[in-house]
């Protein structure tokens, strides 16, 4: 009964919302459909991974203590070429990292993003370097 008041409510809410605001929410629902079956540990840390128009960026995050491990961004390079090939850039960057930091196992945080263009290059270039996930 409860489940169904709320999705009543929410229905509402979204027909009198703009395009952009059922995107953004579309978006974060599907975020976090996502997160709440996914975490990192110290061994298997989570892979998560930000584009934007511009940049793009990706975290290696143990979950269980809360903490960075490695982190590799375009954000300040001089990266020319499009988006993919700075995605599979990124890609590389960050299995280096994680080999660096004896990390051989992720799991994959797509973010809420359909797997397809530049974050499976990402991903495969990260693959391409040894990184299991």
């Amino acid at each position: 009964m409860l489940t169904k008041l709320c999705f009543a409510r929410q229905e509402r809410l979204v027909s009198n919302m703009s395009n952009l605001a059922k995107k953004l929410l579309n978006k974060s629902l599907r975020k976090n459909r996502v997160r709440s079956k996914i975490t990192g540990t110290a061994e298997r840390p989570r892979l998560t991974v930000t584009i934007s128009n511009k940049h793009v960026s990706a975290q290696l995050v143990d979950d269980v203590k809360q903490h960075t491990l490695a982190a590799s961004t375009t954000v300040g390079t001089k990266q020319t070429g499009s988006i993919s090939e700075q995605a599979a850039a990124i890609g590389t960057d960050i299995a280096k990292k994680a080999k660096k930091a004896k990390i051989n196992a992720v799991v994959f945080d797509r973010n809420g993003r359909q797997y397809a263009g530049r974050l499976s290059s990402l991903a495969d270039a990260a693959r391409k370097e040894g990184l299991e996930f």
